[in-house]
């Protein structure tokens, strides 16, 4: 007989085994074993919305492997993730195995390293059933919310839709920026720049003009300020030195470290949350077997232990000296509604150093690693010391202003910069300058500018605008980014989130038929709801009956007024003639996808199959089209709609542009750069394009 540890995943089974030696089984219930099904609403509506929980289809022989182990075992611990997924499938499995609530079973890993298995198992506890109910309330409000929504979405827009609660509001959002951009009207202004020469030198500085509250709206009035100008002699009128100090970020919590690996890494962030967890369940290191990297990565705290601090104070110290040490060590604050049972994202060992078991990573493990790894260390470090410098030129009555500054210490920077602090910032140095000091004019030159339309969402950007909002919770953002995306409410363009004929018309449809649904401020104000449950401050389905009742009148009477209405969009129009009755064919969705048929259904009953072109004919047969195909795996590539007259076919898509060197057509390659190269074996032509 044993104890009998489960957790979630194969990976962290193996690592935690290693710390707890032969006394312990650690089994892997990969994931959730009971859920609602999908197959149905699975809640009982008039039985005060009872879930009817199952377990998970193709899970049977696991779970009844998993009893058998519980069987043999002196005692059974509880060891899935530290939230509240993870509480719920702590819960759920106590259910399976019988289990009492009241038994100290449920520990906890922060980290997955022995110290952190071995607090874990010290601690045990009993299962938090305000935390429980908090999940169970999350998912039944997402089940009611999506299984009686998207159905009714569905038949007014597209077959196939789906409409959930916090989706809907994240499309929203990009859709209410889009149009935004559309109404924006650029204005014209226009900036005067200026190069400068300190008497007796000979590098130039860069100023403009300053006119307070005025501004010049044309080229008229700029050419007026110039002719001014013309013969005006230059002074130094001001000169101010100062001292900016600069203060390293806060380590990682969920939601940064998602926004920082978009722009720092191009990773999406389903594939950021993907390489986190393989790097907190553990990573095979030499000379250490199974060892976890990362501290746990859903967490919206910025709290760090005391013996992290001191164990990066004494790295920071040995490896760059006394002088990158601050004064005393830093304690960085967490919003005022974020759970505070987890530490920042930090590597597990602040003195293992990316590079060091580079050969023991996958190339995504050893670049997020390695953004964690600088983040944290940087966290701790002294600040940057910015020696800076502004002045004021006055001539002929007019004042241009000069700004700069150069780096006396560099402190954190020296190992680690926010992404946006390099966008925003850019280093500029001024020679030596005193009051009353005549500079010689290089050159003058009138610059034209236009008001710019806020920018589309990227990824970074919406995720912040989400936390910000407060809707959903640092572990549904990827999902939720995923689910747009892959519905095709949202297309990314480049880097940017723009929505589709599609999201706008659902947006549309919610907001005159369910306005509290994309309402922001009514989904955060739920999320913050869902937390008072977590704290038992409110019982789990009478926040739901509050919730539900509005909602089904809502749907009741949008299902009796749009009786008979079918929203037709114009992505769905093909140039297609159907050859039976005339009319121009449209885009459908059936049970196996896309297809095209005629809209004369049921007189007219023509099918076509559907085919995704790309804009390009088919460089082998040059009738074809080329179009979008896929493999059993879902892989994409591409091929000629003349199949099997014509065989081409391509893992790469071509473009409507031709090879200068030898005339064939050019292919893409997807990236963090786009490249347009040749196939001709014997041409090896190829180029970067701005993606």
């Amino acid at each position: 007989m044993s104890n009998l540890v489960i957790v979630e995943s194969p990976a962290k089974a193996k690592t935690i085994k290693k710390y707890l030696g032969k006394d312990y089984d650690v089994i892997a219930s990969m994931g959730h074993v009971r859920d609602l099904p999908n197959a149905r609403l699975s809640v009982d509506i008039k039985n005060n919305y009872e879930p009817n929980y199952t377990i998970i289809k193709g899970k049977e022989s696991l779970v009844k492997d998993i009893k058998k182990h519980a069987e043999n075992s002196d005692k059974v611990f509880l060891a899935t993730d530290p939230d509240r997924e993870g509480e719920a499938i702590s819960w759920h499995l106590a259910y399976i195995l019988g289990l009492s609530l009241d038994d100290a079973n449920r520990v906890e890993f922060t980290e997955i390293t022995k110290t952190g298995v071995s607090n874990g198992m010290s601690s045990p506890r009993s299962i938090n059933t305000n935390l429980v109910n908090a999940q169970q309330a999350r998912r039944v409000l997402d089940r009611l919310v999506g299984y009686k929504l998207s159905p009714f979405v569905s038949q007014k827009i597209r077959r196939g839709m789906s409409a959930g609660r916090v989706q809907s509001v994240a499309v929203r959002i990009i859709v209410d920026r889009e149009e935004e951009i559309r109404a924006f009207k650029p204005e014209e202004y226009w900036s005067i720049d200026a190069k400068f020469i300190p008497k007796g030198s000979r590098k130039a500085f860069h100023a403009t003009l300053y006119l307070g509250k005025d501004k010049i709206s044309n080229q008229e009035e700029a050419e007026k300020i110039l002719k001014e100008l013309e013969n005006a002699e230059y002074t130094v009128t001001s000169v101010k030195n100062g001292t900016r100090k600069k203060s390293p970020a806060p380590p990682f919590i969920t939601s940064t470290l998602q926004q920082e690996a978009s722009r720092k890494l191009g990773f999406q962030s389903r594939r950021t949350m993907r390489v986190a967890q393989e790097l907190y369940e553990g990573i095979e290191i030499d000379g250490m077997g199974a060892t976890g990297l990362i501290t746990y990565m859903r967490t919206d705290s910025l709290r760090i232990s005391n013996q992290a601090i001191e164990e990066v104070t004494e790295y920071i110290g040995r490896t760059f000296g006394g002088k990158y040490l601050p004064a005393k060590p830093r304690y960085f604050k967490s919003r005022s509604n974020a759970q505070d049972g987890h530490e920042a994202i930090r590597p597990s060992m602040p003195s293992l150093e990316p590079d060091s078991i580079k050969h023991n990573l996958t190339s995504d493990q050893y670049k997020l690693y390695n953004l964690i790894w600088k983040r944290f260390v940087a966290s701790q470090m002294s600040e940057c010391v910015q020696k800076t410098t502004r002045a004021d030129i006055e001539g002929n009555g007019y004042v241009f202003k000069a700004s700069g500054y150069r780096v006396s210490f560099d402190g954190f920077t020296s190992l680690y910069v926010e992404s946006k602090d390099v966008e925003e910032e850019k280093t500029t140095e001024l020679p030596e300058l005193e009051k009353g000091m005549p500079v010689r004019k290089k050159e003058i030159v009138p610059n034209q500018h236009f008001t710019q339309a806020p920018p589309r969402y990227t990824e970074a950007s919406l995720i912040r605008a989400l936390e910000e909002h407060g809707i959903g919770r640092p572990s549904t953002y990827a999902a939720t980014i995923s689910t747009i995306t892959n519905r095709e409410y949202v297309k990314r363009e480049s880097k940017t989130l723009v929505p589709t004929e599609l999201g706008e018309a659902m947006v549309k449809l919610m907001k005159e038929r369910f306005p509290k649904i994309v309402n922001v401020k009514f989904t955060a104000q739920m999320e913050q709801d869902l937390d008072t449950v977590e704290h038992g401050d409110v019982e789990w389905k009478t926040l739901i009956d509050d919730f539900y009742k509005d909602f089904d009148k809502t749907l009741s009477k949008a299902k009796n007024e749009m009786d008979g209405v079918k929203i037709q969009l114009e992505e769905d129009k093909t140039d297609i003639i159907c050859e039976n009755c005339g009319r121009n064919m449209v885009i459908k969705v059936g049970r196996f996808g896309k297809f095209i048929a005629c809209p004369g259904y049921p007189e007219c009953k023509n099918v076509k199959k559907y085919f995704q072109k790309v804009g390009v004919k088919c460089p082998k047969c040059s009738d074809g089209d080329v179009i979008v195909k896929t493999t059993k795996r879902k892989t994409v590539f591409y091929g000629c709609s003349n199949y099997p007259k014509c065989d081409f076919v391509s893992w790469y898509e071509p473009v409507n542009e031709y090879c200068p060197q030898c005339g064939e057509i050019l292919f893409k390659k997807k990236g963090k750069k786009q490249v347009l190269f040749c196939q001709n074996k014997d041409c090896g032509y190829e180029k970067t394009v701005k993606s």
